[in-house]
């Protein structure tokens, strides 16, 4: 209860420190003060395409996170077993991580043009890179003398790799997909601003356009709300599956 009360406070000294900055700078162009900006969601969440373009942005979101989680898990185990593998795979990985999006943007913009796939595509390979190698890093670290133990008292493979490799990387799963869900908001929404058809990032480069500058207050506001809610409810269900895993 304590906990909730705490980041009730935090979000209420946030909208204060934001209505001192509003009023000093004193200029709707530049920082609109939350009132305002409070009565454009009220009037833009009455709209069907506020909720048409959410519904657009949330696909993408979910279509990236399981890729990159599954796929950046998968590939960081098999990498992650093998040293040389990994010590040839790493620069490679490393490459992908320090691409520029803005470089991606532009890749995919002349493939796919306009739409659906190229925000999709630019968030996944900018995301994917974090988890491969979170996961790789956590079976590199593996305590060794557990698995040469478990072969020498022949334990089940099932067994070594559910309570050693599994156990060992569950950390860095949960870490990796609290890093993912906080970042695939914000890379599939710019995504969106630069090469989508439809979306979130669609509404706040139109609003942009128009000089609409509450909108895209308001606009960024919904998602950093709804980033918040996943990402508490994905705290405490990985926090669950964690305390489960230690009593199995």
């Amino acid at each position: 209860m304590q906990e909730r009360i705490n980041y009730i406070v935090g979000i209420l000294v946030i909208f204060f420190i934001w209505t001192i900055a509003s009023f000093f700078i004193n200029s709707q162009l530049i920082l609109p003060n939350p009132l305002s900006v409070l009565r454009t969601i009220g009037y833009e969440v009455l709209k069907e395409n506020l909720w048409a373009s959410l519904l657009q942005t949330l696909s993408k979101v979910v279509v990236v996170l399981f890729s990159v989680v599954f796929l950046g898990v998968a590939i960081g185990f098999v990498i992650g077993l093998n040293d040389t593998l990994y010590e040839i795979s790493r620069p490679f990985i490393l490459f992908i991580q320090a691409f520029p999006i803005i470089t991606w943007l532009a890749l995919v913009m002349f493939i796919w043009g306009i739409g659906w796939t190229g925000p999709v595509v630019v968030s996944f390979l900018s995301l994917l890179p974090h988890a491969i190698l979170s996961t790789a890093v956590g079976i590199q670290t593996t305590d060794k003398r557990l698995i040469e133990m478990a072969h020498v008292y022949e334990v089940k493979k099932t067994k070594v790799l559910k309570d050693i490799y599994l156990g060992s990387i569950i950390p860095q799963l949960i870490s990796t997909l609290q890093v993912v869900i906080g970042n695939v908001w914000k890379v599939v929404v710019v995504s969106e601003y630069m090469c989508g058809e439809k979306g979130i990032g669609v509404l706040i480069a139109w609003a942009r356009q128009s000089v609409s500058v509450e909108k895209v207050y308001a606009y960024t506001i919904i998602i950093i709300t709804i980033g918040l809610v996943v990402e508490n409810i994905v705290h405490k269900l990985s926090r669950q599956v964690l305390k489960n895993w230690e009593m199995v």
